[in-house]
Parts: structure tokens; C-alpha cells; sequence
């Protein structure tokens, strides 16, 4: 492997699993705003079960996947060099925060706990996820952060 190709520690026959891991929390995330506006039109205590779900098990996963990407931006200096390592790493950060913070919102009563703090946090969230994702993006695709060949 080359600088060019920084290789990833956290892999399982070659293949990174932090890629693998991050779509579950981007859906999650993205499933509770969605949950969210339904809840804040209809009021139908469900939509804000649902939105609490999804953020639990967002969590878990966003975890899971930050976990290894962790492991891959500690293991490899070149990796840590790259232009959009760091935002993208902190962004993610920020993701869990916020998100574990709107967990505990979503564990209120029903009408508080979504409007307006929690459609509020989902949404940012959501936002911080479209930079940090393109950020990623950029990563593999232009940096070839664990691409092999």
C-alpha cells in the first residue's frame, strides 16, 4: 500500500468495517426526523415510539461504528493526515453527542419530548451528517482511505 492508500486496521478479509457499520446509524438518524415531523403533524404517540427506536439503535450502531473508525484514524498516521480526517472525526462526534442528548429528550412525555427539541436536535443532526458523510466520501474516493489496489 501506498501513502495514497492508506490501508484500514479495522477490517475483516481486507474490507473496512467502518464503511460496513455507518449506513445503519445514517438511517436511523435519518428515519427519527422523518418520525419526528409525522409525530409533530399527527400527534400520534406511535411516531414518537418509533423516533425513540430509532435513536437507540442509532446509537448502538453509530457505536459500533465509530469504534472502528477510531481505530482506523488512531492506527495510521496517514490516515490522520488527510485533509478531511479530523472534521470528519469530530462531526461524528458531534453526531453521538447530539444524539445521545435527543435520546433523553425522546424520553419524555410524548408532545415534549419531539416539539420542538428533539425535531429540532433530529434535524441538526441530520445536517451534520450530510457534511460528515461528504467528508467520508471524500476520504475513500479521493483519498482512497482503505481502497485496496
Amino acid at each position: 500500500m501506498s501513502e495514497r492508500n492508506p490501508p484500514s486496521k479495522a477490517s475483516i478479509a481486507g474490507h473496512p468495517i467502518h464503511p460496513m457499520l455507518v449506513p445503519f446509524p445514517i438511517v436511523c438518524f435519518t428515519g427519527a426526523l422523518v418520525t419526528d415531523i409525522v409525530y409533530w403533524r399527527t400527534a400520534d404517540i406511535m411516531w414518537s415510539n418509533f423516533s425513540a427506536w430509532l435513536l437507540t439503535v442509532g446509537l448502538l450502531m453509530g457505536g459500533l461504528a465509530a469504534l472502528a473508525g477510531l481505530i482506523d484514524f488512531l492506527s495510521s498516521r496517514s490516515i490522520r493526515a488527510q485533509t478531511p480526517a479530523w472534521p470528519h472525526m469530530l462531526g461524528n462526534v458531534l453526531v453521538l453527542g447530539l444524539s445521545i442528548v435527543n435520546a433523553f429528550v425522546h424520553s419524555r412525555d410524548a408532545w415534549t419530548s419531539v416539539v420542538p427539541t428533539g425535531l429540532v436536535l433530529s434535524a441538526v443532526v441530520v445536517l451534520l451528517m450530510l457534511v460528515t458523510g461528504w467528508l467520508g466520501w471524500s476520504m475513500v474516493y479521493r483519498h482512497r482511505v482503505g481502497v485496496l489496489s
